[in-house]
């Protein structure tokens, strides 16, 4: 199948800055998040992560009815905001493309519907979306996600291969999961096919999976023994980006853990549950991963 050249949108802040990295916190995982007795106001939200060092959102489009609302909290706290959508046509994502160029998104992610769509068909639907992506002109990411068209890591490479404008979320947690990477011996397996994946990084989804659960606590201080592996991930997908970067760049880290069921719970009585972890301390704990892979991509870039 022949592609066309489509032009790539970078998210850029439109200065001459340094390329930068920018970590956001996904507003999906604020969702019951509280003090133990009811869960933060959507104010109490945003004051936690501006507080907290996040420079961004991402989100939904809010309804043109909380539009206005939302634009002036984003600007109180001078936070990007980035959204999620789920097209399964080229069609279907049009509109919401026009709306969020007049929201002022700073860019659009998609999970691509759905993991039915194989082959020929996905990789024209890719192509699609991108166009359409390209065609108003907004910076446009294909998250890595299972259940999507990007089911599994094998036909994820081969729709990437086929297609050079595709530019990536990576969320590597959902290939451990959805190809049960368990071991070393398969984790070594794997890498040159995320080397694939991780040479279009363009926003980095953080989660740990450990091959059986999509989303494990990895300590108070990110001491999991998979850590590792996802830090050097992440570092030579920043690095692949920063080879590339022009001025004004920004590349999203978004600390992404999801309430139940992507939480592990814990049955408390007949009819209660509770999650295991505290997932906005572990939020936090993401926050300063990120930043040490980012240190650990400008020493990849400057060591050659």
């Amino acid at each position: 199948m022949e592609q066309k050249q489509t032009q790539v949108y970078r998210i850029n802040d439109g200065t001459a800055n340094p390329p930068r990295l920018e970590i956001q916190q996904s507003w999906w995982g604020m969702e019951r998040l509280g003090d133990g007795t009811r869960e933060w106001s959507d104010e109490e939200k945003l004051e936690k992560i501006a507080e907290a060092g996040f420079a961004g959102i991402l989100g939904r489009l809010p309804e043109p009815s909380e539009q206005e609302r939302w634009k002036r909290q984003l600007d109180a706290y001078r936070f990007s905001f980035g959204i999620h959508s789920f097209p399964s046509s080229r069609e279907e994502l049009a509109p919401l493309l026009r709306q969020a160029k007049e929201f002022g998104v700073q860019y659009v992610n998609s999970q691509v519907m759905d993991s039915f769509v194989v082959d020929e068909a996905a990789i024209a639907l890719l192509d699609a979306l991108t166009q359409e992506a390209a065609d108003a002109g907004l910076p446009y990411l294909v998250e890595t996600h299972r259940g999507r068209v990007t089911q599994d890591l094998h036909r994820t490479v081969s729709y990437v291969r086929a297609l050079p404008a595709v530019r990536l979320t990576i969320d590597l947690s959902h290939y451990a999961v959805a190809g049960e990477l368990v071991g070393e011996s398969l984790l070594r397996k794997a890498e040159p096919l995320f080397d694939v994946l991780l040479q279009r990084t363009a926003a980095i989804h953080g989660r740990v999976s450990n091959g059986e659960q999509v989303q494990i606590d990895i300590g108070q201080d990110g001491q999991h023994e998979l850590v590792e592996h996802y830090l050097r991930w992440w570092s030579r997908g920043m690095a692949y980006w920063l080879k590339d970067a022009q001025p004004g760049d920004v590349l999203p880290f978004v600390s992404e853990l999801g309430p139940p069921g992507y939480a592990i719970t814990e049955r408390t009585s007949a009819q209660g549950t509770r999650e295991i972890s505290d997932r906005w301390q572990q939020a936090l704990v993401f926050k300063r991963l990120a930043e040490e892979a980012w240190r650990r991509a400008q020493a990849l870039v400057l060591n050659g």
